[in-house]
């Protein structure tokens, strides 16, 4: 009977959002604080309806898929908190500070007053950066890199609209799974997709077709004992071959306006690419036989996000137009280390050696094979990530709209030729810490402490 509590409680999620119509009901008050055991990606899209300021959760990884939520959303969270949500009660004031990790409980007048000035000092920047919108995206010695943003909700879609050369590097479309608790229609994906090319054409938006599985739901209330290494991304896209061609479907007939790409998420094997490719050819059969435009040049491009993608990278260049590097899952399956555990978090490790190198080799394929590489996991949003990923020759970064113009001052701030020679170096390096500690002062020296 407990094994089978979950599928119980899916059950009856199922029938209070049919009950509803669909519309999913929040129970926390407006402009709250949510302490919790842990929440699902669904929860916190969910509490963010109610404008939810902040979340402190007792399990949970930096780079979980409700972390990467929160920062899209820029709401300030603390994850890994332990037993904290026990012992915090309803009337407690809490103070949550994203950027140092930390919650405090009841502080004191003086700590109010200490975080309201940086709340202060922090608005004050982000609008000191406004005038950046117009500027291009170039190095201080005058390369050009392309800087894109991550999408997920369309309230985020005014600011990629109004930012000179913001192209969508990353449409996460799992979110329409995770509001509507299972697969959405054709025509449901069709109208957003459409509506989306409308409001941002000329810009390119470039869809990941559904990544769901891991730490996202899985249809049907599939459970697996290891979900990460389970049924998940393209894996669940091949099997329900229905389903994935109704999305392909509903992108193509959304792309006649030739600004859309497509990326495979989970790629592991050129058949997998071969496979996806052939039901994305038989969509567009489909589509032409009733006589619907669509783009028949579309570009498509895999998210490289596993070893065996990274040792097969020259081979799948040769069957595909771009390489996105996802870094939140390369470096948890290059490192066998669960993004989303507390108790490991301390080896989820971004500059370990084999996670660097990985990464340059996928850069170094993408240049002989004359195709773009991107990165669009968390470590193009990290400045002195971004600064390593640009030394190592990634073409373009993709990061969350709230960082987006701090990276473009970054970048402007960068000259490329030391960057080079720092990643040069970097890959010279065996050892997480001097990786870290040699970053951080070359950094310092080119770009300044108080860069941000």
């Amino acid at each position: 009977m407990r094994e089978r509590i979950s599928d119980i409680e899916d059950i009856k999620n199922r029938v209070l959002r049919n009950i509803f119509k669909g519309r999913l009901i929040s129970k926390i008050d407006e402009n709250s604080i949510v302490v919790s055991r842990n929440l699902t990606p669904g929860d916190t899209i969910l509490f963010s309806n109610r404008n939810m300021l902040g979340i402190a959760t007792d399990l949970g990884g930096t780079n979980s898929h409700v972390s990467i939520i929160a920062r899209s959303l820029d709401i300030p969270a603390v994850v890994a908190m332990k037993d904290f949500s026990i012992s915090v009660q309803p009337e407690d004031y809490l103070v949550i500070d994203g950027y140092k990790g930390i919650v405090i409980r009841n502080p004191s007048e003086d700590t109010i007053h200490k975080y309201e000035e940086q709340i202060s000092s922090y608005r004050k920047f982000e609008k000191s950066l406004i005038e950046l919108e117009s500027l291009p995206t170039v190095t201080s010695d005058g390369v050009e890199l392309k800087l894109s943003t991550n999408l997920e909700f369309n309230n985020e879609i005014d600011f990629i609209a109004a930012h000179i050369g913001c192209d969508v590097g990353l449409y996460r479309t799992e979110h329409m799974f995770l509001e509507e608790g299972d697969f959405p229609s054709e025509e449901t994906q069709y109208i957003q997709y459409k509506m989306l090319v409308d409001h941002l054409f000329p810009k390119i938006i470039t869809i990941r077709t559904f990544d769901i599985g891991g730490d996202k739901l899985l249809p049907d209330t599939q459970k697996e004992l290891n979900p990460f290494l389970g049924w998940r991304g393209i894996r669940i896209c091949l099997d329900k071959r229905d389903v994935f061609l109704g999305q392909l479907r509903a992108i193509l007939k959304a792309s006649s306006r030739g600004n859309l790409k497509i990326m495979f998420p989970l790629i592991n094997s050129l058949e997998e690419v071969l496979k996806a490719k052939e039901l994305l050819e038989i969509a567009k059969i489909q589509l032409k036989s009733e006589k619907i435009p669509f783009d028949k040049n579309i570009k498509v491009g895999i998210m490289v996000e596993v070893p065996s993608a990274v040792i097969l990278a020259d081979d799948l260049a040769q069957h595909v137009d771009f390489f996105s590097i996802g870094t939140n899952d390369l470096v948890q399956y290059t490192l066998a280390v669960d993004r989303d555990s507390s108790i490991i978090s301390n080896l989820y490790q971004k500059f370990h050696p084999a996670v660097v190198r990985s990464i340059n080799t996928v850069a170094q394929s993408g240049k002989r094979n004359k195709i773009p590489v991107s990165v669009c996991g968390e470590m193009a949003s990290d400045p002195l990530a971004a600064f390593l990923l640009i030394g190592l020759g990634i073409d373009e970064l993709s990061v969350e709209t709230a960082s987006y113009l701090r990276l473009k001052r970054l970048i402007r701030q960068i000259n490329y030729f030391d960057s080079a020679n720092v990643a040069k170096e970097i890959l010279s390096m065996d050892t997480e810490n001097e990786i870290r500690e040699n970053l951080l002062f070359y950094f310092n020296k080119y770009i300044g402490e108080n860069m941000f």
